[in-house]
């Protein structure tokens, strides 16, 4: 595989990735703009979506290749998913406080200040939504890696273009009879 190749395998891998963790993020904006309109709050920080999405992207692909060691060696893949799940949430979880101490470092005269008042004001509630919400996605992202890695690329497309098993029609069909 040439070098070309190689880039537009990662280029493409990048922009999916992105995409998928961009609905994630679009999906919680939606909320908080339903949310907050009840109580007449606007809210047009759109451009977090795109930014936001890009950068857990690249980061989770690239944590992909480290490998967890002992600590998933011959155990059973959720046992990977899990401590991805978690391990990617508390990066997330420390990048959102460390996002909002710098935002406010200003009105709080500097970065240790407004670190320490960002568990004292509402914004904590507003990290730990984005870090749950995240962490659905990651967990999702994790199980289909996982899912990738067992049944190969393009697993997800095979399996929903397929039509279902004649079995799964007829298991059907038979509790339909057997109920009448």
């Amino acid at each position: 595989m040439g070098f070309a190749q190689k880039l537009t395998n990662e280029l493409k891998e990048v922009a999916l990735t992105t995409l998928y963790f961009a609905v994630w993020i679009g999906v919680l904006m939606v909320l908080k703009v339903l949310i907050l309109a009840q109580y007449r709050i606007a809210f047009d920080d759109y451009s977090k979506i795109l930014i936001g999405a890009l950068i857990l992207a690249k980061v989770v692909l690239v944590l992909e290749y480290i490998p967890l060691g002992s600590l998933t060696r011959n155990r059973p893949a959720w046992v990977d998913v899990l401590l991805r799940t978690a391990l990617y949430s508390l990066g997330v979880l420390v990048v959102l406080i460390l996002e909002k101490a710098y935002e406010g470092k200003h009105v709080h005269g500097g970065f240790g200040p407004s670190l320490m008042s960002l568990f004292q004001q509402v914004e904590i509630p507003h990290v730990w939504a984005n870090t749950i919400v995240l962490s659905g996605a990651l967990l999702v992202y994790n199980c289909a890696y996982v899912m990738k890695r067992h049944l190969g690329a393009g697993w997800l497309a095979r399996l929903l273009l397929a039509p279902l098993p004649e079995k799964a029609h007829a298991g059907a069909v038979n509790t339909k009879k057997s109920s009448e």
